[in-house]
């Protein structure tokens, strides 16, 4: 049985990816590292992703593979360049950002791609990472995240079903929900804008079971961290 290490910045990730993990790869095991201060010192630093943010992640993935974890899956949207620079040091595993897998899925959509995120840096550090040419329609879902912090997880919804509706109102074929902790809020947007809607935790669960069938030998102890 393969174990993933899940990373996560947001507590309000842990639960939708662990309810994929269990309905598409129930045989592996997870280990869950949660450090929910990542996002807030983002936020309120001003530093951007200086030193001392990539040296946190770095501590972050040596933990995760001392344990023998044979993947990692970070959860986080708004830290790409840490998270490459974890790939990197450990290029002899899968390292996955949140957004890869389900950016790649975007980019076979066709007409424009609807892009809603409810961490406003995520829409700063996300959009680079798509193919070049890629035409993207941005929006905020303000005041969901506060809402999902406060356990009304039906405003949080409902705000970026709002978004949903008015980006396939101006054109988007596909919408896609830029941060795990959104992916609960698929069917509403489906619902909402009649389109498509692409999520980061079923595109990454699904690349993620297939990338590592490409690591592991025959013995998966034969691995080595």
């Amino acid at each position: 049985m393969p174990r993933i290490a899940l990373i996560h910045a947001l507590s309000h990730s842990v639960a939708p990816v662990n309810a994929v993990m269990a309905s598409q790869w129930p045989e592996a095991t997870l280990m869950n590292l949660l450090d929910d201060s990542l996002s807030a010192d983002l936020a309120r630093s001003g530093a951007g992703l200086d030193q001392a943010m990539h040296q946190r992640f770095q501590e972050l993935a040596a933990y995760a593979v001392g344990t023998g974890a044979q993947a990692i899956l970070f959860t986080c949207s708004a830290f790409g360049p840490c998270i490459d620079a974890v790939a990197r040091r450990y290029p002899q595993i899968p390292v996955l950002k949140p957004n890869e897998a389900m950016i790649a899925d975007a980019s076979r959509a066709r007409g424009p791609l609807g892009l809603i995120a409810t961490f406003a840096p995520t829409l700063e550090s996300m959009p680079p990472e798509f193919p070049a040419g890629t035409n993207l329609r941005f929006a905020l879902a303000a005041g969901a995240l506060d809402a999902l912090d406060r356990g009304d997880a039906e405003r949080h919804d409902a705000l970026i079903a709002e978004q949903a509706r008015q980006l396939a109102a101006v054109g988007c074929g596909t919408i896609a929900l830029a941060q795990f902790s959104m992916a609960r809020a698929q069917h509403a947007c489906e619902h909402a804008s009649g389109k498509p809607v692409l999520t980061t935790v079923h595109s990454a669960v699904l690349a993620l079971k297939q990338r590592l069938g490409h690591y592991l030998p025959a013995d998966p102890h034969c691995l080595t961290p």
